[in-house]
């Protein structure tokens, strides 16, 4: 999103809502718009008679009001509503459904994503959502919503990174990998775009990473901790930030290279307050062709010369300078999708 529409997830979300072989359909809402067609599918599901389990963050920050009162339209609806856990606001953003299959099994359909299921925001932020048949994400998927069902958090995931208790720890130990490499004299490298870097631990293990030798861009759009360019400390780290049109709002980590890379979408910027004291969630991404697009989309960012400002050792910004052609990475993937007649 914005470049793609919302509306093969909300056509997916409405077939299910019919389907009689779903049995049941499990969501996390942060934000909905006023009028949220996400909303009137899962109404529609819970009176077609499937198991409706919907946890609303009660906590959204200015959508307060609104939450309440589609929490109430939901339970009115027979939806089992649930408002978020003691202690931890639910910022993820993921949607299971459930369906028999031929032989009656159950089979697991999995929708994570990087923003909020909001058909409004969805046209002015830049966000990613994928949707997979992967049966391993989906029981991990319906673990997670076990969990919150319970009031209870995941310890352990083998997939899928879920904060708060196996989401920092487990970006630690891939960028200690990296480390490893770098220290053994091989390419190493960490690609990571959030809208803003505050944790202590992460920043910490980045510059031991810089120091080891690890190449890390980071696309930080908002706050940035973490300065670059320190000789001996943050020499091989690169932060940009890219304002434009749209929001840039989508979370992508990538670590390393080669057969050993792997690229998540995710919920969760790395502060604190995401990593440790939110349920987030970070998907992988096993498709070849996904992980190629995801690649020269976040190498595209990185060419951005107009609208990218680039992080200096005194933590200033300043505008990115290249002799190269130029590169308005918003232009660029608005042109992919509409052509130059819609600019």
């Amino acid at each position: 999103y914005p470049y793609e529409s919302i509306k093969p997830f909300l056509e997916m979300l409405r077939e299910a809502a019919n389907d009689p072989e779903v049995i049941a359909i499990k969501m996390t809402l942060y934000r909905v718009a006023r009028q949220s067609k996400v909303v009137e599918a899962l109404i529609e599901a819970a009176e077609n008679g499937k198991d409706v389990l919907v946890l609303v963050e009660l906590k959204a920050r200015f959508d307060e009001e609104n939450n309440i009162e589609w929490s109430r339209r939901l339970e009115d609806a027979g939806c089992q509503v649930i408002y978020g856990l003691d202690g931890y606001k639910v910022h993820s953003k993921m949607c299971l459904i459930i369906r028999k299959d031929a032989d009656g099994q159950a089979e697991y359909y999995t929708q994570i994503g990087t923003g909020n299921y909001n058909e409004k925001t969805s046209r002015l932020y830049t966000d990613l959502s994928l949707m997979t048949y992967n049966q391993e994400i989906g029981h991990e998927a319906a673990a997670v919503f076990q969990a919150l069902a319970k009031g209870e958090t995941v310890d352990e995931a083998d997939h899928l990174l879920v904060a708060p208790k196996c989401l920092q720890n487990k970006v630690l130990d891939m960028i200690d990998v990296e480390i490893h490499h770098a220290e053994l004299g091989e390419a190493a490298y960490i690609g990571v775009k959030i809208n803003s870097l505050t944790d202590k631990k992460i920043m910490d293990r980045l510059i031991q990473a810089s120091k080891a030798g690890v190449k890390i861009d980071l696309i930080v759009r908002g706050i940035c901790c973490l300065i670059p360019g320190v000789p001996g400390e943050t020499e091989n780290i690169r932060v940009i930030s890219i304002v434009g049109r749209f929001l840039e709002h989508s979370r992508i980590y990538i670590f390393g290279i080669g057969e050993r890379k792997r690229i998540y979408i995710a919920s969760a910027d790395y502060m604190t307050r995401n990593t440790i004291h939110r349920v987030e969630v970070a998907a992988p991404i096993y498709d070849e062709a996904i992980r190629q697009r995801i690649q020269d989309m976040f190498d595209c960012m990185l060419r951005d010369n107009r609208q990218a400002r680039e992080m200096q050792p005194n933590s200033s910004y300043v505008r990115v300078h290249s002799d190269a052609a130029p590169v308005n990475a918003q232009e660029y993937f608005y042109q992919q999708a509409y052509g130059e007649d819609e600019k």
